[in-house]
């Protein structure tokens, strides 16, 4: 994902997704690593693999939009003063790319559905573009992410079971 992030921030630059270049770059590139490190503070049981899955309370959901909302307006801002291409698409993009960074770290399954919100809005980013590999690309982690979605609600029932 480190990767991705880097050549995916490159390309955005080079297209003026200004927003798409610096959530990448400054959000989903770190976020493997914080990740990592607080799923592996947090197992489900010792010496397993398995994340402890965490149930979303009243107090995160207010936390994830009001915290979501205003990154979001303050890249609105950043993002007209660079002349962003498509602002409004990227001032989503920034919504549902922070929701989803959030909704990871917190551990939660509908981390997959914020992922698959935002692919939803790079697809009609990049084609919007006219590029038929980003749309593909974007395409196969809207699979991805709706597949992980449905298996981690798996995990969590598994967990609430045990």
């Amino acid at each position: 994902m480190i990767g991705f992030s880097i050549l995916y921030g490159i390309l955005s630059f080079r297209c003026a997704y200004y927003g798409e270049m610096i959530t990448y770059l400054g959000m989903s590139g770190p976020m493997p690593a914080l990740s990592m490190i607080s799923w592996l503070r947090h197992l489900f049981e010792k010496g397993k693999s398995q994340v402890q899955i965490e149930r979303l309370s009243l107090n995160k959901i207010v936390c994830l939009f009001f915290f979501s909302l205003l990154v979001t307006g303050i890249f609105y801002v950043v993002l007209k003063e660079l002349n962003t291409a498509h602002l409004k698409w990227s001032t989503i993009s920034v919504f549902t790319s922070f929701a989803a960074v959030l909704l990871t770290f917190w551990r939660s399954p509908y981390y997959a559905l914020g992922y698959a919100a935002n692919d939803l809005v790079l697809i009609v980013l990049w084609t919007l573009q006219h590029d038929i590999v980003m749309i593909l690309c974007f395409a196969v982690f809207l699979i991805n992410d709706l597949y992980g979605f449905c298996n981690w609600r798996k995990m969590e029932k598994i967990q609430q079971e045990g």
